[in-house]
């Protein structure tokens, strides 16, 4: 119990030392400004300046990205309505149409030599073109629903014809559903498959070139790939 009467006795007076410490600083430099006011209230009025410009300048940045942040928000919301908006118009084809529609947006993007060969046997080429740079490009085209997924099955036997069969530059899996399962989309990306789910599909047909599309490889979807060379 001494101990502890000492202790708070010790601490008490710390306390008060510190605080007639700190009024004797404080008198001081009160003394030392008025005595010096002629050089220091300018210095006082240009922090003040600086504080009042700075809180300003921090204001309007803070306010400025936080408009661009719903300005973004807001845009992506609009892209993704009219893209949706669209897509109902593909939905409504039937898989032939759909598939004459993907060989029309290659050719608009500058394909060349497109071809349509969707039928029984064609082993997963529905359309056959070239693209601009010359690289042949071998299409599969899924007409699906859209809370519908493409499955690693599917992939795997596009994967399985694409190249050895249609010697395939650039193989283009185009679905109207909104996802790749998982297996599905890692195997595309280590085959060098192009995703293309139903949310870039919306995007081509809004009019975004394929060309800048394909690097994207199922992005939103569960993954990115390197762009092709």
């Amino acid at each position: 119990m001494a101990a502890r009467r000492r202790r708070r006795c010790l601490k008490k007076r710390t306390r008060r030392q510190l605080q007639v410490w700190g009024a004797v600083v404080v008198a001081v430099a009160a003394v030392w400004v008025v005595g010096h006011w002629a050089a220091v209230w300018p210095v006082l009025v240009a922090v003040f300046a600086v504080a009042v410009v700075g809180g300003v300048g921090w204001g309007l940045w803070r306010a400025r990205r936080l408009a661009v942040s719903q300005d973004r928000t807001w845009r992506a919301q609009e892209e993704a309505r009219e893209r949706e908006l669209t897509m109902t118009e593909v939905d409504a084809l039937s898989w032939q149409e759909f598939e004459r529609h993907v060989a029309d947006l290659c050719r608009r993007d500058g394909c060349t030599r497109v071809v349509v060969s969707g039928k029984s046997g064609d082993l997963g080429a529905d359309v056959i073109g070239y693209l601009s740079d010359g690289r042949k490009l071998v299409v599969q085209c899924k007409k699906y629903a859209p809370a519908r997924s493409v499955s690693s099955q599917e992939m795997q036997r596009f994967v399985g014809t694409a190249r050895p069969e249609h010697g395939a530059d650039v193989a283009l899996f185009v679905t109207t559903c909104r996802t790749f399962t998982k297996a599905a989309l890692g195997l595309a990306v280590r085959q060098d498959i192009v995703a293309l789910h139903r949310d870039l599909l919306g995007a081509w047909v809004k009019g975004a070139h394929l060309e800048t599309l394909i690097p994207l490889n199922g992005a939103g979807g569960g993954g990115r790939r390197r762009p092709l060379d």
